[in-house]
């Protein structure tokens, strides 16, 4: 039999600083919908230390799905449901209702839209007072861009001229806009950073 499990290296390194920085933050009930799964090794990795939580990992690509579905199998956690196909940029979500949306990696290595969509996502399905979580290399005005992240944000733009990293205070224009409040930053190892939004 095949094993359909994609490995991620990326999420191999930050999974569990990103599980650390979590784990006082995990909203008291209901379910995490992540955006963008990729390989599903971040939600296997996160859900065992939320088991009071139901976790609804999400990925347009066929491919990422069916990884998701095969590393939550060989997992044997029976809270997380299987991977839905959702595009951020969609007018509607296959899901209604979260208390936390989680998105790591996504908004840099996708067009602007997905930003847009993202937000207006997350303004639509988080209940009163829940969060959107993003991860990843974020401009920051008045604090110098690290040189790693300057020379990453050159290959993001000559892989498509639409990607790059985002400014932080752009995105947090975008989540004002959706009823979704001020950033809250998290800084991480390797020039990252964990950014909440709550939703007023």
């Amino acid at each position: 039999m095949t094993d359909a499990r994609q490995y991620a290296p990326s999420a191999h390194r930050n999974r569990d600083l990103i599980r650390d920085q979590l784990a006082s933050h995990w909203p008291a009930s209901g379910t995490v919908l992540e955006i963008a799964s990729g390989s599903g090794e971040h939600v296997v990795h996160l859900a065992p230390t939320a088991p009071h939580l139901t976790f609804q990992p999400t990925d347009p690509s066929a491919e990422a799905r069916a990884s998701i579905d095969a590393w939550v199998k060989t997992s044997a956690l029976c809270k997380i449901h299987p991977a839905l196909e959702l595009d951020v940029t969609a007018e509607e979500w296959p899901i209604q209702q979260a208390s936390m949306v989680l998105c790591c990696n996504m908004i840099h290595i996708a067009p602007w839209e997905a930003t847009l969509g993202l937000m207006r996502g997350a303004g639509r399905v988080l209940t009163s007072g829940g969060k959107i979580w993003l991860y990843g290399p974020f401009i920051r005005e008045g604090v110098e861009t690290a040189e790693g992240n300057i020379n990453f944000d050159v290959k993001l733009k000559g892989m498509d001229p639409r990607y790059g990293i985002r400014r932080l205070e752009d995105v947090a224009d975008v989540a004002v806009g959706e009823g979704i409040g001020a950033p809250e930053v998290i800084e991480m190892p390797a020039n990252n950073y964990l950014v909440s939004f709550a939703r007023n």
